[in-house]
């Protein structure tokens, strides 16, 4: 029989280490249960397993999170030690930083670090949230359930953003079409007109006024004009970049997000649903208040949100109750509020904040759908006026050239 070198903890939360000799891997794990150990980590004696060296450049999508994470629950809740559940998923990870990233937190578990403590050394892929989630876990014994909360939060938020990129794909490749159109017929196809309506003039005469205007615009666009235009734009976008990188730019430009006409009232529907689906998920698996709302404001995407949460907590932690801080803010509506004072005094705040998540996520989607229903009329509206006008503007001299023509016969 093979010989094991393990650890695990005891009902005292002290590291043990120790060999044993057992038929396999499940053996060992029902024998270390008898003596109340709770395995973390198992290696056949004699037999090392490498452990890739972690590239600094990489990045781990939300997807892949989310179906990590899924599946190391589904292993936890069937009693596999946790070292051996991070081998088999290293092993099916095709993103290759990825599993090099797994691969050092099952090395440092089996050095007998805390598996929370192990994830936190990777704050790229492994958030605080992620982080704070599973310490709970730990603590309370109920891994395997904080990793299925976790895994069905990651994947409500891999949703709401796949869906609001979704819907914005439509307009945007109907608007860059349509540039791409636009841009073509005047920087090719309004000079071969130009030629010819030059040459079908009669001394002193000139093109009509709408004519005129959009040989113009050709000539600029075909010259250095459209060049311009494309460097200026690019330039704007990263002035604009880098100055969201500063506090007071990040502040205005956030403020200036949520007051947009109708983007504004979605971009604060998601930062609802997301504060609310992040706080319940924290509250639910033993997370301290305090630090549940800390870690929600890091995870808000917006620093309007963001102070508004943290006023929220340091109200909170002065001794007020959570829904005249919450009002005070005047960011978050009084629905939320209410629903969230409900929750407060019924004890149930973490049900009640993910019922206004389901609700707020149920909004994005509606709104969404009510912005595209706007936004195709007025695409519609601008290809036609901007295209019928071009062509107007290009008939109009054949039109005076062919009642010349009538006048003469």
């Amino acid at each position: 029989m093979p010989t094991y070198v393990f650890k695990g903890r005891n009902r005292l939360g002290e590291v043990i280490v120790g060999e044993r000799v057992a038929d396999n891997r499940e053996a060992l794990r029902q024998l270390l249960r008898h003596e109340q150990i709770m395995l973390t980590s198992v290696k056949e004696k004699g037999r090392e397993i490498a452990v890739p060296k972690l590239s600094k450049q990489g990045r781990v999508k939300d997807k892949e999170l989310a179906i990590f994470t899924r599946q190391f629950s589904v292993m936890i809740d069937a009693g596999l030690p946790l070292v051996q559940c991070l081998d088999i998923l290293a092993e099916q990870q095709e993103n290759k930083f990825f599993q090099q990233t797994i691969a050092q937190v099952r090395q440092d578990v089996e050095e007998g670090s805390t598996l929370a403590a192990a994830l936190a050394r990777h704050p790229k892929v492994f958030d605080a949230l992620y982080v704070n989630m599973v310490e709970a876990g730990e603590t309370g014994g109920i891994l395997d359930l904080i990793l299925q909360r976790l895994a069905t939060y990651i994947e409500k938020i891999v949703k709401l953003k796949r869906d609001v990129i979704s819907a914005l794909i439509y307009p945007a490749a109907v608007i860059a079409i349509a540039i791409v159109v636009i841009a073509v017929i005047m920087v090719f196809v309004i000079p071969q007109f130009e030629g010819i309506f030059l040459g079908l003039l009669g001394p002193g005469e000139q093109l009509p006024l709408p004519t005129r205007i959009v040989v113009g615009i050709s000539r600029f666009l075909a010259g250095w004009g459209g060049l311009s235009i494309l460097l200026a734009l690019i330039g704007l976008g990263l002035a604009v970049r880098y100055y969201y990188r500063t506090p007071q730019g990040r502040h205005q430009i956030d403020g200036l997000l949520l007051k947009l006409p109708v983007l504004g009232i979605i971009l604060r529907k998601i930062a609802i649903a997301r504060f609310s689906r992040t706080l319940a998920t924290l509250l639910s698996s033993g997370v301290p208040i305090l630090q549940a709302l800390e870690i929600t404001a890091r995870t808000a995407g917006n620093v309007i949100i963001e102070e508004a949460i943290m006023k929220i907590r340091d109200a909170i932690e002065r001794g007020e109750t959570f829904v005249e801080p919450l009002k005070a803010t005047e960011v978050f509506p009084n629905m939320v509020a209410q629903m969230v004072g409900i929750g407060e005094q019924t004890g149930a705040l973490d049900a009640m904040l993910g019922k206004v998540a389901d609700f707020y996520e149920q909004e994005v989607d509606a709104a969404i759908a009510n912005l595209l229903t706007l936004i195709e009329p007025v695409m519609i509206a601008f290809l036609g006026v901007t295209i019928g006008s071009i062509v107007i503007a290009m008939y109009m001299p054949l039109f005076t050239l062919i009642g010349k023509l009538a006048q003469q016969h």
